[in-house]
């Protein structure tokens, strides 16, 4: 293969999906508000229920139609206090392969004392070859209620696709009342199929999530506990020091989604996003 030129890196980058979007959503007379929506680029952010009341809903659309190696995207979100904001995407979101270069996809999260944000994207599909790095940097104030939830397939198992090579960065960051509190970092390099396989990753599975929910507690765990026998794949949660993690691990994107929707259930105090029951 020929290296590329700088011409040809400029003409690469040029063909690159950039997007942005910023929402600020505040709370009057016990309604929550759009005070700021900004976007740029491929990627665009609807309200489809903003004349109620209550919480918004925020619902993410790419209109890149997936994303690929070199494409840059972030997400800011600030929830002032007392209102609530929950957020899903448009459809599952696709990370194809790449030459190269990441995928980038930042993440920032605002929650003021009293409010509630419920960041619930539908399933991230990343194919054979992917190179995927994503952050998400959480801070809350004390009195906040926030659940992170994402979930990541590898392959559409329903068309025969496996992930065998790739690389997966994820970096998520949390800090409540000031002080880190929740840190971890996931990364998959290079024989993703065959680290999957191993009893200590996936055992297995090709489908996995991780929901955080803080303030967490022992009654949440039992919520969740209480309908383990409708789970399709494995689910394990705890909570310690006023917050909880949920793992989970399925043989598919489907048997991920149905178990992800029965915790979700179980642990928001904001309902689900009508997408993810569609």
């Amino acid at each position: 293969m020929l290296a590329r030129t700088p011409a040809d890196n400029k003409i690469f980058a040029g063909n690159r999906a950039v997007g942005r979007i910023a929402v600020a959503v505040t709370a009057e007379g016990g309604v929550s508000r759009r005070q700021r929506v900004h976007e740029a680029g491929s990627l665009r952010v609807r309200f489809p229920n903003a004349a109620g009341a209550g919480a918004l809903e925020a619902v993410i659309v790419n209109t890149a139609g997936g994303m690929t190696g070199g494409d840059r995207f972030s997400i800011d979100m600030s929830v002032g206090a007392g209102a609530g904001l929950s957020v899903t995407t448009a459809a599952a979101e696709k990370v194809y392969r790449s030459l190269g270069p990441d995928t980038q996809l930042d993440i920032k999260i605002e929650v003021a004392a009293g409010a509630t944000f419920l960041w619930a994207p539908q399933e991230t599909i990343v194919f054979d070859q992917v190179r995927l790095r994503r952050t998400i940097e959480a801070d809350i104030a004390r009195g906040a209620t926030l659940v992170l939830a994402e979930a990541i397939v590898f392959g559409r198992s329903a068309m025969g696709e496996t992930v065998q090579q790739g690389r997966l960065f994820d970096r998520w960051r949390v800090r409540a009342g000031g002080a880190l509190t929740f840190a971890e970092t996931l990364r998959l390099d290079g024989a993703v199929a065959e680290q999957l396989s191993q009893r200590a990753v996936a055992g297995g599975g090709v489908a996995i999530a991780t929901v955080l929910k803080i303030p967490g507690s022992d009654a949440d765990v039992s919520a969740v506990r209480a309908i383990e026998a409708s789970f399709a794949g494995e689910v394990g949660i705890s909570a310690w020091n006023g917050q909880l993690l949920a793992r989970l691990v399925a043989a598919d994107g489907a048997a991920l989604h149905h178990d992800l929707v029965g915790v979700l259930t179980a642990l928001s105090t904001l309902p689900l996003p009508r997408l993810w029951l569609n």
